[in-house]
């Protein structure tokens, strides 16, 4: 597996870039009015990828800050992954023609599985499985309802679907800097094929430097959000890390290579 991706995350609500803390919309905060700019400073940062989540879309159940989503698109060179009200093939379709690196598929994925693996056939590379769980079992409609699927069980379902990516989000620790939750992420990345992405809690930089630990370099990548607004991560030390992690990965594979 290729060294973790770092991923900066644009919520966006009613037009703005916000943060929430355990998927509640009543406890937003406001970051930047104004996410096509936060987007290019992310990307002047010398991030390569952006994490993008519709969360009005999300409860609504389809695209509602599709203008914010396009001016990012619009702004930005670096590929974007975007998640939040995608549930049938025609917005998959219309926001990959759009520009959209990958969406992200997740109420869905519980209810209509087959729909992801149409998806992911169609679009190869292009679809990634969200997994957001609170105590283990996935949440689905923006979190506001709960399965009875483990994060596992569907991570399972696509193992053989060409999906992407799977964003596993542990949501009680969303938003509230206490950390990535590791020992579930890492299971679930041990139990698929999967790239797995972790999200969810990352704080600090000691996080961050936990991501480069060997058990890690199964992971995809791993997204950051209110740390990063808030100055609890600073942007080039992580991106240094990630690099040397990238670095010393690349230099074992060429020693034992030869």
């Amino acid at each position: 597996m290729a060294p973790v991706i770092l991923f900066p995350a644009i919520d966006l609500k009613e037009g703005r870039c916000v943060r929430l803390i355990q998927g509640d919309m009543d406890q937003a905060t406001v970051f930047n009015d104004d996410p096509a700019a936060q987007a290019a400073a992310f990307e002047a940062q010398g991030f390569e990828w952006l994490h993008v989540v519709d969360l009005d879309g999300a409860f609504a159940g389809k695209p509602m800050n599709a203008a914010a989503v396009e001016a990012i698109l619009k702004r930005v060179r670096i590929p974007v992954q975007l998640g939040g009200g995608i549930r049938d093939m025609k917005t998959v379709e219309g926001w990959l023609a759009k520009g959209v690196a990958r969406v992200i598929i997740g109420t869905a994925a519980v209810r209509d599985p087959a729909f992801v693996r149409e998806a992911a056939r169609l679009h190869p590379g292009r679809v990634a499985v969200g997994i957001d769980a609170r105590d283990g079992l996935v949440a689905v409609e923006g979190w506001a309802q709960t399965s009875t699927l483990t994060a596992e069980e569907l991570g399972r379902r696509f193992e053989d679907a060409g999906v992407a990516a799977i964003v596993y989000t542990d949501i009680a620790r969303d938003g509230i800097l206490k950390g990535l939750n590791i020992p579930m992420t890492l299971a679930l990345a041990r139990a698929v094929s999967i790239p797995v992405i972790a999200s969810g809690g990352l704080g600090s930089m000691a996080d961050i430097e936990r991501l480069t630990q060997p058990d890690c370099a199964i992971l995809g990548g791993a997204i950051t959000g209110r740390a990063l607004y808030d100055g609890r991560i600073d942007p080039d030390q992580a991106l240094a890390l990630i690099r040397s992690m990238r670095q010393d990965s690349a230099s074992k594979k060429s020693q034992s290579a030869s």
